[in-house]
């Protein structure tokens, strides 16, 4: 594995990140993801594992939930190059989010759109949506949040349009689900009624059109085990990431007409 990001633009990103910060304390809606980001979080490196002849074929976006365990070498997009024996880009960043305003920060991949990157991608794995309702209206009074996201019927909003983007680029979407706290306290638990609502419109999406995969994580933490997220019980471990990673490579393999 390599780090893409060149020193300047590690340094821009790390700038951009702190103006950001500074600017959305401003913003009229309550900085309070349904899942997978911390309170506190920074930007984290993309990372590129190193190319073969051809290029990877499968392209890794999202939140933190795809970008933790980074720098460890455990992540999802790890695991994900580990079971199917191939190499995986990843552009996941901490703290990502679906609808993002500010220009500069989200153009470096903070808008979870902007974090593609032409390719002769068979397939583009990607998350996100927790860190819009957690952070942008606290999970609570969030209809107008998720209707932009995507509509109740799964085939308006930038959530369709950004996958309906990569579908006719020729790209198969494996879209992966949050995880589900074990019935133990959560930070975001006050969040899962409105993140099964963006789950289920997203399940809609995929009924739509056979090219897109809803990856669900509904039934993977057991009910009293703590063992699959990190000390903050929001994001996952490494074991968390491992079983996740799993989940979506068999969901490639089984959908593959590459292969």
């Amino acid at each position: 594995m390599r780090a893409p990001f060149t020193l300047l633009l590690t340094l821009c990103m790390a700038v951009t990140f702190l103006v950001a910060g500074c600017a959305e304390t401003t913003n009229v809606e309550a900085p309070v993801e349904v899942a997978q980001a911390a309170p506190e979080e920074v930007v984290t490196k993309n990372v590129v594992v190193d190319e073969d002849p051809q290029g990877p074929r499968i392209l890794a976006m999202g939140d933190s939930m795809m970008a933790w365990h980074t720098f460890t070498g455990q992540s999802i997009p790890h695991t994900i190059e580990s079971v199917l024996d191939e190499p995986v880009f990843s552009n996941a960043i901490s703290g990502a989010k679906i609808t993002y305003k500010l220009p500069l920060s989200g153009a470096l991949g903070m808008r979870i759109e902007n974090q593609y990157r032409k390719g002769d991608w068979d397939w583009v794995v990607l998350n996100g949506g927790g860190n819009d309702l957690w952070l942008g209206c606290g999970c609570g009074k969030c209809t107008g949040k998720l209707n932009k996201m995507i509509s109740e019927d799964g085939k308006r909003g930038v959530i369709p349009m950004m996958v309906q983007k990569y579908r006719h680029q020729g790209a198969q979407v494996a879209w992966v689900g949050y995880l589900r706290s074990p019935g133990a306290w959560s930070p975001v638990e006050g969040c899962r009624d409105t993140g099964n609502e963006l789950e289920q419109r997203i399940t809609k999406l995929a009924a739509i059109d056979p090219g897109v995969h809803y990856v669900s994580l509904a039934d993977l933490v057991p009910h009293g085990d703590r063992s699959f997220h990190t000390f903050d019980m929001i994001h996952p471990s490494i074991k968390g990431s491992r079983e996740i990673g799993k989940r979506v490579a068999a969901v490639i393999s089984a959908n593959d007409t590459a292969r």
